[in-house]
């Protein structure tokens, strides 16, 4: 009787609530995209800032002298970060002739109207958008995305399109899905109503005990890092949550190749997304997807202390999707690994 009643006078308060703020738009479209060396400009005009990391041993574009010819990666960061979090994966990266480009999304880092949610179809569309660019750019290197946490949950939602484009894979570092749909009602309750009644609360966190990682001089760095948001929106969660339960329920339709990565200590992504994902997702023998369990992996996998073994096993993926991994932790649907998780007891 007690949850009915949370229920009607929930119901009531939103019926003359203000609603959850997203980011305005330019009404009218510059429709001149482009590639700056430290930006790109999107169809309405908004700025993405942009860095980049060259190989350090480039190739020619369209040189085929060895048997890698050089690859491309497009990294995404996570909610509340910004490019930089890609400084030590992109450093390795270029020691293996792959050169990486990481954007600030909307709303984060040093991009205008930061803390306010973009919504996530624009997000999305900027990623796309983006995709095409690199493609014409690198025509003839392999493209890969890199998504991480929320930047993962974009590509997951943005599967359809990217599949038109140049796009040779993803890998996906413990994506976001934990959704509407996975979240009990004594969460999902309370920030509806706040979301909808208080949208400009900020929340931050710190009383929460729970470690993104276990590099604890990292995240002190991130505390004094001023482009990272430290007090949080509700309703940019709210529309967090709308994207990670968008991208959960797209995660059926992800055919290309994708290396999918989570750690055991994950205490942001709860394993009862990270099972519902994997039961979502295509027959693994139909598909090209694999997926590597890290026994001592937490959410920010590659910048965690044993971060060096996720980036090579990234490495060696991008320069041959088929290839054995250096870490040795790759799982299979149905594996006896899994079991870890007894919420992954029933695939």
């Amino acid at each position: 009787m007690r949850f009915y009643l949370l229920q009607l006078v929930l119901l009531v308060s939103l019926s003359a609530c203000v609603h959850p703020q997203i980011q305005t738009q330019a009404k009218t479209s510059v429709n001149n995209v482009r590639l700056m060396p430290a930006s790109v400009i999107m169809p309405d005009g908004y700025v993405l800032p942009l860095k980049a990391w060259p190989s350090i041993d480039a190739p020619t574009i369209n040189s085929f002298s060895t048997n890698f010819p050089g690859a491309v990666v497009l990294a995404v960061h996570g909610f509340n970060d910004y490019s930089n979090a890609f400084e030590v994966v992109a450093n390795r990266f270029a020691q293996h002739s792959i050169t990486t480009y990481a954007i600030d999304q909307r709303g984060f880092g040093a991009t205008s109207q930061r803390g306010i949610w973009p919504g996530h179809s624009i997000m999305r569309s900027d990623l796309v958008a983006t995709v095409k660019l690199l493609c014409e750019k690198h025509a003839g290197q392999h493209l890969f995305l890199l998504g991480e946490s929320m930047g993962g949950a974009v590509i997951l939602s943005a599967l359809q399109p990217l599949e038109q484009t140049c796009i040779k894979g993803v890998i996906l570092s413990a994506p976001a899905v934990w959704g509407w749909q996975i979240m009990p009602w004594w969460q999902t309750m309370p920030l509806t109503l706040l979301a909808h009644m208080m949208p400009g609360y900020t929340v931050t966190g710190e009383s929460l005990d729970i470690y993104p990682s276990d590099n604890i001089d990292m995240l002190r760095a991130l505390g004094k890092d001023p482009l990272i948001i430290k007090e949080t929106r509700i309703d940019a969660i709210y529309g967090l949550t709308d994207l990670m339960d968008a991208a959960l329920l797209n995660s059926t339709v992800l055919n290309m190749n994708a290396l999918i990565l989570y750690g055991e200590r994950d205490e942001i992504i709860p394993p009862e997304s990270f099972c519902a994902m994997l039961e979502n997702l295509p027959e693994q023998a139909a598909s090209g997807w694999r997926m590597v369990l890290y026994q001592n992996g937490y959410h920010m996998l590659s910048r965690d202390l044993q971060g060096e073994v996720v980036i090579q096993d990234m490495i060696t993926w991008i320069h041959n999707q088929n290839a054995p991994l250096l870490s040795a932790q790759e799982v299979v649907q149905g594996g006896s690994r899994l079991s870890v998780f007894s919420e992954c007891n029933k695939l």
